[in-house]
C-alpha cells in the first residue's frame, strides 16, 4: 500500500455524500483554516477552496461518488489523491463519527503521510469500465434464476433435466414439467426473466465490442491466446488493469486480484483469514470465469484439476487454477509474450 507523502500548503480533506460535503482545510501547520458542510456542486467547491488554492491537494475518500470531484480537480490542474477506504478506517477509526470528523481525519492523514492511496482510474474509460461491471450484475442475476430452476426440479424430486439451460432450445424441457401450477408458474417466471437477461446482454456485449477503447491492442491479442480467455473477459481484464506496471511484482497483482487469501496468526495460532474484501472483485470473477472455461476440451487442464481436487477439494482446485492463469496472465502482459501450455502445465 502505497502513501501519500508530498508537501503541500494546504491539505483539504472532504467526506462526501450525494447532496452534501463536509470540507476541511489544514494549513501546513496543521491550523484548521476551513471546516464546513457545502452542496455538493462545482461552483460551491470552488467558491470554497478559492482562497487556498495556491498549494492545495484534495483528499477524497474511495466511495461511489469521487468521479466528479477528480474531474473537478483535472479541470482546474489541482492536486487530487484517492483514499483506499477499507485502509483509512484501520488508520483513523475511533469511537465518534460523524462527517465533521471524518473530514478532519481525512486531512490529517493526507497531511501526516498516512494517507493510503488507492488508483485514480481515468475518466476517459471509467464508464466503459462500470458498464462492464453492469453486465456482470446482470449475469449474476441470470445465473441465480437458472440456479433457482435447478433447485426447484430438486425439490420435488424430478429427474435431472440433462442439458444446460443456458441455451435457449433447451428451456423447452420445464414447460409444462411440475404438476402444481403455482410451482410451474415460478418456473415459468424464472424463464421469462433469463429471456430477458439474455437479450439484455446480447445489446449490452455487442455495444461493448464497439465501443471500448482498446489503448493496447497487443495485450487484448495476447490475452485471447490464453484458453478460457474470449473478447469479453479480455476486456474485462484490460479495464481493471488498466496498466500492469501498476504491480511491480506478480504478488501484488494475486492478491490485488483477490487470487490469494492472507492468514490471520497470533503467537503461533490461525485464526483463519482476513482482507477478503481487500482487492478487485471483478477480476476475481473474470479468472474464476476464466478457470472454468479453461477447462473445456482441455484434457491437460482436467487432469491437473483433477489432481490438485484429490490433495484438497473441487473447489479449492478451481481457485488454484484461477490463481495459476492470474499469474499467467501477469506475466503474459508484462512480457508482451503468447500462452505457452507447456510452460503453464509442464508434462
Amino acid at each position: 500500500m502505497k502513501f501519500y507523502t508530498k508537501q503541500h500548503d494546504y491539505y483539504c480533506g472532504i467526506d462526501l455524500h450525494a447532496r452534501s460535503m463536509y470540507l476541511c482545510i489544514l494549513d501546513s501547520k496543521s491550523q484548521v483554516r476551513l471546516h464546513k458542510d457545502i452542496k455538493t456542486s462545482p461552483d460551491a467547491l470552488m467558491k470554497a477552496i478559492e482562497p487556498y488554492l495556491d498549494g492545495l491537494v484534495i483528499a477524497v475518500e474511495c466511495m461511489f461518488s469521487w468521479y466528479w470531484v477528480a474531474d473537478f480537480c483535472e479541470d482546474n490542474n489541482i492536486t487530487f489523491i484517492l483514499g483506499h477506504a477499507l485502509y483509512m478506517k484501520a488508520i483513523h477509526g475511533g469511537k465518534a463519527k460523524n462527517d465533521k470528523i471524518d473530514s478532519h481525519k481525512i486531512a490529517s492523514l493526507a497531511k501526516g503521510g498516512t494517507f493510503p492511496m488507492a488508483f485514480v482510474y481515468p475518466r476517459a474509460m471509467r464508464s466503459t469500465r462500470d458498464l462492464m461491471r453492469r453486465r456482470m450484475h446482470l449475469m449474476r442475476k441470470r445465473a441465480e434464476l437458472l440456479s433457482h430452476i435447478h433447485n426447484t426440479n430438486t425439490q420435488y424430486n424430478y429427474d435431472q433435466l440433462g442439458k444446460n439451460l443456458r441455451y435457449k432450445s433447451n428451456r423447452t424441457l420445464v414447460d409444462g414439467r411440475f404438476a402444481d401450477p403455482s410451482v410451474q408458474k415460478s418456473v415459468d417466471l424464472d424463464i421469462n426473466l433469463i429471456n430477458f437477461y439474455d437479450e439484455q446482454l446480447r445489446g449490452i456485449e455487442y455495444y461493448i465490442r464497439k465501443h471500448a477503447k482498446i489503448n493496447d491492442y497487443e495485450s487484448y491479442m495476447l490475452l485471447n491466446s490464453v484458453p478460457g480467455i474470449g473478447q469479453i473477459i479480455s476486456l474485462v481484464i484490460l479495464y481493471e488493469i488498466y496498466d500492469i506496471k501498476r504491480f511491480s511484482r506478480v504478488q501484488d497483482f494475486a492478491s490485488y486480484a483477490r487470487l490469494v487469501k492472507c492468514k490471520a496468526q497470533s503467537a503461533g495460532k490461525s485464526y483463519g483469514t482476513s482482507g477478503a474484501k481487500i482487492g478487485n472483485a471483478h477480476l476475481k470473477w473474470a479468472f474464476s470465469e476464466a478457470a472454468v472455461l479453461f477447462l473445456r476440451g482441455n484434457p491437460r487442464a482436467k487432469a491437473y484439476v483433477d489432481k490438485m481436487a484429490r490433495k484438497h477439494n473441487k473447489g479449492k482446485a478451481l481457485s488454484i487454477l484461477a490463481h495459476k492463469i492470474g499469474r499467467a496472465v501477469y506475466f503474459i502482459l508484462k512480457r508482451k509474450k503468447a500462452f505457452n501450455m507447456d510452460q503453464f502445465l509442464p508434462a
